[in-house]
């Protein structure tokens, strides 16, 4: 093999080392071509599975091989080109270190996106399942590994290049106390997240909304600093995760039903029928389809008011979705109406009566003519 790669070296007028640093080079390039072949065809193979999970393998070795064939391949020509180089002994050392550096670069990538590909198969697996899945936790967990795979990842590259790890956390004590305190938001938020993720008041997706600020809308992320809230005008709020450890928050989306509590008056003038309109209202809201009879359900004259004999409406739907909550509130009301037209009554609107006491007709006399 040498002596074909020095004829053909002498035969174009190059040195022997540079055509094989090129010929080394070429076969990276043809390589990494091949590879990416290889895997086009079986991204093409998976998308035919019903499977998640290998398609998130391919998604994870796509860009780490090739980026550790194109490095292992250039540190492979450098290596042919160092003894003809001015830092021959130095640069051999630099070799030795960049070529472990290129395979733990590639291995931390590889496992970084695995994680990644293997979160968004689980989630996307469960729900094509009608499966219920917590995102918020999927997506911690997922975070906390990759953060260890890099963590993981930096400490090999330190044992590489010989760095003691044991002055770094010296160096890590010291400055732990300026960085707390330059970063006391940045931590409270990191806490903030934390303590979300351990109490779970909220997940993505939910409806929430705080008494105590102008927040409210449905939890679209939930990051380590803050939390992204979509609101109902479609605008994205952000607010810092160190905001849900002082505040009170609501959480709509799990509540177990929608209240509707309602006070319908009606005419003084139909008192001698408010029973049987109570009544028939009463039957109407126990036998309605719509409405949970087990919650608590209440329908009583309350109240004479200033203008109407009020009647007081208290149910529970077994809906919690928000239009389907309103179509039921809807026929209640419309039924309600009904009832009390079918009793001859009317709902009240507020009136004034007003009295005028008539004085006595004074007799006009007239005097008799003489």
């Amino acid at each position: 093999m040498n002596e074909i790669l020095q004829q053909f070296s002498s035969w174009i007028g190059l040195p022997t080392w540079v055509l094989s640093a090129f010929l080394i080079v070429l076969a990276a390039l043809l390589l990494e071509f091949m590879y990416r072949s290889f895997v086009n065809h079986l991204e093409r193979l998976a998308k035919k599975t019903h499977l998640l999970w290998d398609d998130a393998i391919v998604y994870a070795g796509r860009k780490p091989v090739s980026l550790l064939i194109w490095w292992q391949g250039i540190v492979m020509a450098a290596r042919v080109i160092e003894p003809y180089s001015d830092f021959a002994g130095f640069s051999s050392d630099v070799l030795n270190a960049a070529q472990q550096l290129g395979l733990v670069i590639a291995a931390t990538w590889l496992a970084f996106r695995l994680v990644t590909g293997f979160e968004h198969a689980f989630v996307k697996e469960r729900q094509r399942r009608d499966r219920s899945v917590d995102i918020t936790t999927v997506s911690v967990l997922a975070r906390i590994v990759r953060i260890a795979v890099l963590v993981t990842g930096a400490l090999t590259v330190l044992a590489i290049f010989n760095i003691p790890i044991s002055g770094f956390l010296a160096a890590g004590g010291v400055g732990g106390i300026a960085v707390g305190l330059a970063a006391r938001d940045l931590l409270a938020n990191f806490f903030g997240g934390f303590m979300v993720f351990m109490d779970r008041p909220f997940s993505v997706g939910d409806w929430v909304r705080s008494p105590d600020q102008e927040i409210e809308g449905v939890v679209e992320a939930i990051g380590w600093r803050m939390t992204t809230i979509r609101k109902f005008d479609k605008r994205p709020m952000y607010v810092p995760n160190a905001t849900f450890t002082t505040i009170t928050v609501e959480n709509p989306s799990r509540m177990t039903h929608r209240r509707i509590k309602e006070h319908i008056g009606v005419r003084y003038d139909d008192f001698g029928v408010v029973r049987n309109v109570v009544d028939a209202i009463r039957s109407m809201i126990v036998s309605h389809d719509d409405l949970d009879e087990t919650q608590t359900t209440m329908v009583h004259f309350d109240l004479f008011g200033a203008s109407s004999l009020d009647i007081m409406i208290y149910c529970f739907t077994k809906t919690t979705v928000w239009t389907e909550y309103h179509q039921v509130r809807e026929d209640v009301l419309l039924q309600i109406g009904e009832i009390i037209e079918s009793h001859g009554a009317e709902i009240a609107y507020p009136t004034r009566t007003l009295k005028i006491d008539q004085e006595p007709m004074v007799p006009n006399h007239q005097e008799e003519p003489a």
